[in-house]
């Protein structure tokens, strides 16, 4: 790290958790974060803040003016933009130091699976079941760890699963394909704040697995309510007859 860097984090490597190895881990890390709406913008701010070295950020959408009561990474002037160049430009002017490679379409089969293996870890951010279930089948079969966030109306959501290990449950083992029915901001509404807050708690995951630093959600659930502001905790085990991952090997 140079004096610049050691200035710009110098607020994250005195925390005795992360330190000058755990900004380094950021450094050299590989991010992939998959969408770039509500739960994106916060993830991808946050952790151009915290100086990921490499953001890939994926989306095929166009910023639209309903977009900006939540997508904070979006401005009234990008409407019309990729999401991903806009979004681009919003992360580095957080942060000039780091790479950001924009892809403006929908990662899907192979390029999935490949871009899956290039990270250190990924962060869905999506919005429907289709494309959690493929990212999380990517996931898998890659051992690449994964945040999973989702948010609707005043609710909330965030768990992480992690292949490397072979106890850990995955996404399918949380929902099954079948059954798994769609729910849309566009139908049912969204709170702004509770984009943010699962956001923000995804960049944070995102960062604790990537250094090393506290224990991460990996086998709990964490629900929001923001209506009543109750968080509720629920563990997950692994699913032994689970299609995804119940035929990884165990030791």
């Amino acid at each position: 790290m140079n004096d610049e860097q050691l200035l710009r984090y110098s607020r994250q490597i005195m925390l005795p958790s992360i330190d000058i190895e755990g900004q380094q881990a950021l450094l050299d890390a590989r991010v992939l974060i998959i969408g770039m709406g509500g739960l994106g913008s916060p993830v991808g701010l946050y952790l151009a803040a915290a100086g990921i070295g490499h953001m890939v950020i994926s989306d095929f959408d166009e910023v639209d003016l309903s977009n900006l009561q939540r997508q904070i990474a979006h401005t009234t002037k990008h409407i019309g933009q990729p999401k991903v160049e806009s979004a681009k430009q919003s992360f580095h002017q957080i942060n000039p130091m780091i790479e950001i490679t924009a892809i403006n379409k929908k990662l899907e089969g192979d390029e999935l699976l490949a871009q899956v293996k290039l990270a250190d870890i990924v962060v869905d951010c999506c919005d429907n079941f289709e494309t959690r279930f493929a990212i999380n089948d990517a996931c898998v079969a890659a051992k690449t760890p994964l945040v999973s966030g989702a948010a609707i109306r005043f609710e909330g959501q965030i768990s992480v699963f992690d292949s490397r290990d072979n106890t850990c449950p995955c996404y399918n083992c949380l929902y099954p394909r079948d059954g798994a029915v769609d729910q849309s901001c566009s139908d049912n509404g969204v709170i702004a704040p509770i984009t943010g807050i699962i956001g923000s708690m995804q960049a944070l995951e995102a960062i604790k697995v990537l250094t090393g630093a506290g224990k991460s959600l990996q086998g709990r659930v964490l629900l929001l309510d923001g209506l009543s502001m109750d968080w509720q905790s629920m563990k997950l085990p692994r699913n032994p007859n689970c299609p995804t991952c119940s035929n990884t090997t165990t030791e």
